[in-house]
């Protein structure tokens, strides 16, 4: 089964987080907690959205910064996945 977003909304998937940092230093728990990296698995069209047109500014691939209570969690084929809106994307990590 493949997930397709309509509208201004963005399929991603939860990245681990690091629990050494680049020095060797290992994080607890409470470290790494927030903000959450997410790679993007599909993209929505975008368009007109409440009135406003709405342009996709991430693309598959991308690996982005979201809240950690942004969005809806599905789980399909056993894979867990989080349905947000272009809007909740806090940054692109590049």
């Amino acid at each position: 089964m493949k997930l397709k977003p309509l509208a201004d909304r963005v399929v991603i998937k939860l990245v681990e987080a690091e629990e050494k940092t680049k020095s060797g230093i290992i994080l607890t728990g409470a470290a790494k907690e927030k903000p959450e990296v997410a790679e993007v698995i599909e993209v929505g069209p975008g368009g007109n959205v409440d009135g406003k047109e709405v342009v996709m500014t991430v693309k598959v691939g991308d690996k982005v910064i979201t809240s950690k209570y942004s969005g809806t969690e599905v789980k399909v084929d056993g894979e867990e996945y989080t349905i947000v809106r272009q809007s909740d994307i806090l940054a692109i990590v590049e």
